[in-house]
């Protein structure tokens, strides 16, 4: 179908080749950011910040002009024109779902410590219209030029392209049309604990605990162990991985007493402690069989396997070694 035959195309069809205005960065170029960025992603951050000779890795290209925490704060005067208005004209006509997102990232030359930012956003294109088994809908290419500010020009060191596919369900969620289904819509089901995400890093672990094992990955290696687990080990990069069963016992390293939002079906107060393992690694759970206030930092915790969700989410979770001796808890 050709574009222009739908009227509400013809709006979308006059906002390409359309470039929004700036969006600057709240900071220059700096090695403490650098710093944090390459000890959250796990690179070596001495190869960037060495004395005299400040760089910051070419993957941190979007970060420098993020808004931070909140949504749409960014310096004074970048734009408040919206780059993604094209996604609302086409969300109008039905096409709210997404999928096939797609991010290239390309750079000119690596940025220096001193320099400050800035971008601009061109809807550079939308296709036709494309059915797949999921829906009806567009790809929508956007093209954000990231620059650096010098007196004598500004110049591009880099490039982000962000597509993605905007669609029309081919399947969609009916709505209830009796009274029957609306009086069943209208009481809601008793609230359950989210699942987690598994993937193939992760499924060992939740296999793991529905077998009443508390596993630990370790970098064959190394041997170091970590959690979370992941793809690569943190200490010599080996992607050689196997598993050790934890003996489940350790001690309370801190802790945090969630009191709000009250979020069901947890209870409230909910205590959340970081547990240090027997064997060395740390992971994060609950603590169960003690009242919020008497949780302490070094308190004995013993593992258990819970079972939830009506048999479908097994989660480990610690108690104190006092308390599950009392009640013949075992891991």
């Amino acid at each position: 179908m050709a574009l222009a035959e739908n009227e509400w195309m013809k709006d979308v069809l006059a906002l390409v080749g359309k470039e929004y205005g700036r969006i600057y960065a709240w900071d220059k170029v700096n090695a403490p950011m650098i710093r944090q960025w390459c000890e959250v992603m796990g690179v070596d951050a001495a190869r960037y910040t060495a004395e005299g000779a400040v760089t910051a890795p070419p993957a941190m290209l979007q970060v420098w002009c993020m808004e931070g925490l909140t949504p749409n704060n960014y310096p004074p005067g970048s734009t408040t024109e919206n780059p993604y208005e094209v996604l609302k004209l086409l969300e109008a006509q039905g096409m709210a779902s997404v999928v096939a997102v797609n991010s290239e990232l390309t750079f000119a030359r690596d940025v220096t410590e001193g320099e400050r930012l800035y971008y601009s956003t061109l809807f550079d294109a939308i296709s036709l219209e494309k059915t797949t088994a999921l829906g009806t809908g567009h790809f929508v290419t956007l093209v954000m030029s990231f620059f650096s500010q010098k007196p004598e020009g500004d110049e591009q060191v880099g490039q982000l392209l962000f597509r993605v596919f905007k669609f029309k369900p081919a399947n969609p969620v009916k709505k209830p049309d009796d009274a029957a289904d609306k009086a069943k819509a209208a009481t809601p089901a008793p609230a359950k604990r989210p699942l987690p995400g598994i993937s193939d890093d992760t499924r060992f672990f939740w296999e793991g605990a529905r077998a009443g094992k508390l596993l630990i990955q370790r970098c064959k290696g190394c041997a170091t162990l970590r959690h979370p687990p992941g793809p690569v080990c943190p200490s010599c990069h080996s992607f050689e991985w196997d598993t050790v069963e934890a003996s489940g016992r350790g001690t309370v390293y801190s802790f945090v007493v969630m009191h709000y939002p009250e979020v069901a079906p947890f209870d409230h107060p909910n205590p959340i402690v970081l547990v240090e393992l027997e064997e060395g690694t740390r992971l994060i759970s609950q603590i169960v069989g003690i009242a919020p206030g008497d949780v302490k930092i070094g308190q004995a915790v013993q593992v258990e396997f819970n079972t939830f969700n009506d048999g479908e989410l097994v989660l480990p979770q610690f108690r104190p070694v006092a308390n599950a001796a009392a009640e013949g808890v075992t891991a």
